[in-house]
């Protein structure tokens, strides 16, 4: 896009590659607002939610912190203080190993799975209204794009 400043034609910004990224950004922000909307009144994040998903995927294994860490959707900068706020609110439990008392081992509970099946279809809802106006073909060019501006800068470990 081009505007007119001065008599000359200046665009808006400074390269493609900056306007993908603040449009990525500027859909990132109106998705969020979407879902918040939906955890804000649970009391929990979105972050916290991946979380729970990801202690639900191998329940009833214990997951070390680390490895959540790791695995997260969007990188937490404070993975003790979500789980300290988690744990508070009785979704997750934690032990050390008697082995290796460094170690921190996470457990979802009974009251972390009630949750993720009361929010399951409000989930779906939600998905819906921030991505249902686009059909199955567009969804799936749109999930090759993003995989593929992802790649460069995610490690092979990446499980999704």
């Amino acid at each position: 896009m081009k505007a007119k400043i001065g008599g000359l034609n200046k665009s808006k910004f400074d390269s493609p590659e900056q306007e993908v990224y603040l449009n990525l950004w500027r859909a990132f922000d109106r998705l969020r607002s979407i879902e918040d909307e939906l955890f804000g009144p649970l009391g929990i994040t979105s972050q916290q939610y991946n979380v729970l998903r990801l202690l639900e995927s191998h329940h009833p294994v214990s997951v070390p912190t680390l490895t959540i860490a790791e695995r997260m959707i969007s990188k937490a900068p404070d993975i003790t203080r979500m789980l300290d706020k988690l744990e508070k609110a009785a979704l997750i439990k934690r032990t050390r190993p008697v082995e290796n008392r460094r170690q921190v081992l996470i457990n979802i509970t009974e009251a972390g799975h009630k949750l993720i099946d009361e929010i399951a279809g409000p989930l779906q809802h939600c998905h819906e209204k921030q991505l249902g106006h686009l059909n199955q073909d567009e969804l799936q060019q749109l999930v090759s794009l993003l995989r593929k501006v992802r790649r460069p800068h995610e490690s092979i470990t990446t499980p999704w």
